[in-house]
């Protein structure tokens, strides 16, 4: 996947991990699309771990893994205010 796949999925990731959460407003279009990104490279390494796929490409299993990791980034990290 290249850098704009990266960059689309990251975007759309972080915006729904955002509004789940319930960080929507505090942030903007780049914290969305590096929290995405983020939760990619964090999901994708939990899947390998566990024997799944990571992300492969733009789909919805890796939208939903990257959404999962972005998710735990939030509850993580999101929670410093």
């Amino acid at each position: 996947m290249g850098i704009l796949g990266w960059i689309v999925l990251g975007a759309l990731a972080g915006w729904v991990a955002s509004i789940i959460v319930g960080t929507n407003r505090q942030q903007g279009l780049l914290r969305d699309i590096l929290l995405g990104i983020g939760g990619a490279v964090v999901g994708g390494l939990v899947m390998n771990l566990i024997g799944g796929h990571g992300v492969t490409g733009i789909n919805l299993p890796s939208f939903l893994v990257a959404l999962g990791g972005a998710i735990v980034l939030l509850l993580l990290f999101g929670r410093k205010r």
